[in-house]
């Protein structure tokens, strides 16, 4: 079986997310496209430490009652919840209720205010550990779970205080905000996700 098929949109498409209408709207218009907003960042990296173990359409099926739940990935906000807060989403239904994780995504936004206000945004943070060049995957059999790059950040984030933060958690985060781009080759979302990528190296410089 091909690893990108035709969808019933009829556009060529990696195969994983195609047949749910959630999943293709993801695999479309966000996954692998650059993002630098701090509230977005952040909240891709806490849902990554949400994903740990299960699988992303899980979390994403689960996003909006996370955003409810956690002001909407406001670092400020959410690195006030006090254990009140915390015993509240532990009951919360709508979201992944493992007490762990929730700790780590409440300590990881006082990390992210840490590191705005060191670099002044979460974006001039983390990207410049971006690959310029990225081989692009013509196969599933190409994509990696770890590369050198996610080590590097997650590395860097841990010494700096944040959990759940490991290289496969991190290069799944990064494929996610459009540092690495992992369409296939043949996917017509690929061109789009290029050129996107381009243009936000050009800005940032």
């Amino acid at each position: 079986m091909s690893d990108v098929v035709v969808a019933e949109d009829g556009r060529r498409k990696c195969r994983w997310p195609v047949g749910d209408q959630l999943y293709e709207a993801y695999h479309d218009t966000e996954w692998g496209r650059p993002m630098d907003g701090d509230a977005a960042l952040y909240e891709k990296i806490a849902l990554e430490g949400f994903q740990a173990g299960l699988a992303w359409i899980t979390v994403l099926r689960k996003r909006e009652a996370f955003r409810a739940a956690f002001a909407g990935f406001s670092p400020e906000t959410v690195a006030q919840f006090g254990e009140r807060k915390v015993r509240s989403l532990l009951l919360n239904a709508g979201i992944i209720r493992h007490e762990g994780k929730i700790r780590s995504a409440i300590n990881n936004a006082g990390r992210t205010i840490d590191v705005i206000e060191e670099f002044g945004s979460l974006a001039a943070y983390v990207w410049p550990f971006a690959p310029r060049r990225w081989k692009a995957p013509r196969s599933f059999a190409d994509l990696v779970a770890v590369t050198p790059a996610s080590e590097a950040l997650g590395k860097d984030l841990k010494r700096r205080g944040w959990s759940f933060v490991g290289p496969t958690t991190i290069h799944a985060f990064m494929q996610s905000v459009g540092m690495v781009d992992d369409h296939l080759v043949g996917c017509s979302v690929r061109a789009e996700c290029e050129t996107a990528r381009r243009a936000f190296f050009r800005r940032s410089g």
